[in-house]
C-alpha cells in the first residue's frame, strides 16, 4: 500500500481524499498543524508528501524546504494559491507537482502513481552499481593499473596502452598509432614488438589476447568489458 502524508488544514477536504484514495491503495494521514507533520516524517516512512501552502502557523513553501532539506521524498503541492511566483518557488525548492486547487481526487490519484513510477525508477537506476573497469588509466601520474595494480610499462607501451584504453571498444589502425605515439616512427615491426610485450604484461594468455585484440587489415582494437 502507498503511504501519503497530507498537509491540510481544510478537514472536509482531507477526509475526502483519503476516502477516495483508500480505494486505489493509497493510505493517507492528514496533519492540519506543518510542525507535527514535520516531526511524523522523522519517525514514520511514507512515499508522497501531499502539502498545502495556506497552514497555520507555517507557510507551505518553509516546509517544503524543512522536508527538502531532511528527507528524500517526492512532494505534491495542493494549493489554492494562484500566483505564479508560489508555484515556481515550490519547484524550485524541490516540489515534483504542483496541483492548483480546485481538483478531481482522481487527478491526484493519477498524479501520485506517476510521481512514484518515476521516483521508484530513478531509485532503482541510482542503486545499480557502475561496473568497474580492469583498467585505470592516470594520465597525470602517467601510469596504468590493471585490477588497482600499477603496470611497468615502458614510454612506448604507456603511449600506446593509453591511447587505446582512451579509445576503448574501437579500431585503432596502425598510422593513428603513428600519429599519436611520439616513440614510434613508422617502423611497423618495432610497433609488433612492442604489442607483443604489452599483451605479454597485460594477457592471461597473449597468444590468444582478450583486451588488446588484432583486427585483421585494420589495425588494433582494446576491449575490457
Amino acid at each position: 500500500m502507498i503511504k501519503a502524508l497530507l498537509v491540510e488544514d481544510d478537514l472536509e477536504l482531507a477526509y475526502i481524499l483519503a476516502t477516495y484514495l483508500k480505494q486505489f491503495n493509497i493510505e493517507v494521514e492528514c496533519f492540519e498543524e506543518p510542525i507535527l507533520a514535520l516531526s511524523k516524517l522523522n519517525i514514520e516512512k511514507f512515499d508522497i508528501v501531499i502539502l498545502d501552502l495556506n497552514l497555520p502557523s507555517m507557510d507551505g513553501l518553509e516546509v517544503c524546504k524543512e522536508i527538502m532539506k531532511r528527507h528524500k521524498i517526492p512532494i505534491i503541492i495542493s494549493s489554492a494559491r494562484s500566483d505564479i511566483a508560489d508555484k515556481v518557488a515550490a519547484l524550485e525548492l524541490g516540489a515534483d507537482d504542483y496541483l492548483p486547487k480546485p481538483y478531481d481526487p482522481r487527478e491526484l490519484e493519477v498524479r501520485i502513481k506517476t510521481i512514484l513510477r518515476r521516483y521508484q525508477h530513478n531509485i532503482a537506476l541510482e542503486q545499480v552499481p557502475e561496473k568497474q573497469k580492469i583498467f585505470v588509466l592516470n594520465e597525470q601520474k602517467k601510469e596504468i593499473a590493471k585490477n588497482g595494480n600499477i603496470l611497468k610499462l615502458t614510454v612506448g607501451e604507456f603511449e600506446i596502452l593509453s591511447l587505446m584504453l582512451k579509445r576503448d571498444g574501437f579500431v585503432v589502425s596502425r598510422e593513428d598509432i603513428f600519429d599519436n605515439c611520439n616513440a614510434f616512427t613508422t617502423d611497423e615491426n618495432s610497433l609488433f614488438v612492442v604489442i607483443n610485450r604489452i599483451r605479454n604484461k597485460i594477457e592471461e594468455n597473449p597468444k590468444k589476447p582478450q583486451f588488446l585484440q588484432t583486427v585483421r587489415g585494420m589495425g588494433y582494437k582494446f576491449v575490457q568489458n
